[in-house]
């Protein structure tokens, strides 16, 4: 039997402290998994509807097929398994800095981890995603069809501060290099649509839009929203 509350683990990280638990919905019974960092709430399974456009918005923007496709940020899981729906996607890498998180997967505690980590097109990456972009452009044959990431809060609101260049011009060359031609970028953000960031995100992109996606939330009863913007290289 599930209790009502379980914590399913907590580590110390180098963001703080890193918690994963589960709980059961007491109307419905629906088991419900819970991440926080410190006091604060990063992700909830109430809501993924975001995490899942991430996916499919980024890849409906993509030409070809055989896809190699980067996801930075691997939280629950919910974006790398919905890019694993689309059945162009020959390879997808998924790069997480907290070996705790990709742990929980590996040991299928969450709700998609068992689909993720058997699917053999997908590889969980131990590495900063951000110093990763940073670095030496890959070559040619290494460069990825399409980027998806969901790490921070929003262009503004960065986990940490170090992450804030990625969002300025110099930073989205860097990971434009990262693309193939006519490559996709895509990115989550749970702050309305930044005009700041539209035009910085279009100097270096081409295409670039804001896309709104909306949910019911059943915590407020009323109704949520996050913004998914996406770029192409050309």
């Amino acid at each position: 039997m599930i209790a009502r509350f379980e914590e399913l683990d907590w580590q110390q990280t180098r963001m703080g402290e890193l918690t994963l638990r589960r709980r059961a919905d007491p109307a419905t019974g629906e088991l419900i998994y819970e991440v926080k960092l410190k006091d604060e709430y990063l992700m909830s399974s109430l809501f993924t509807v975001a995490e899942v456009q991430l996916a499919r918005i980024g890849l409906a923007a993509a030409t070809g097929v055989d896809l190699a496709v980067l996801v930075g940020g691997l939280g629950l899981g919910y974006t790398a398994v919905t890019a694993l729906e689309d059945d162009r996607v020959r390879r997808l890498d998924v790069i997480e800095a907290l070996p705790a998180v990709i742990g929980w997967h590996e040991r299928k505690l969450l709700p998609v981890s068992a689909q993720l980590v058997d699917d053999r097109r997908a590889t969980l990456i131990l590495d900063d995603f951000f110093a990763v972009v940073r670095g030496a452009p890959e070559p040619e044959d290494a460069r990825y069809d399409v980027i998806l990431l969901d790490v921070d809060h929003s262009p503004r609101h960065a986990l940490d501060p170090s992450h804030l260049d990625l969002y300025t011009a110099a930073g989205l060359e860097s990971l434009a290099r990262r693309l193939t031609d006519r490559g996709v970028f895509a990115l989550w953000s749970d702050d309305p649509p930044d005009t700041d960031f539209m035009t910085t995100l279009s100097s270096v992109l081409n295409d670039s839009t804001a896309h709104v996606v909306s949910f019911d939330n059943r915590l407020t009863g009323g109704t949520s929203s996050n913004t998914v913007y996406v770029a192409t290289r050309r």
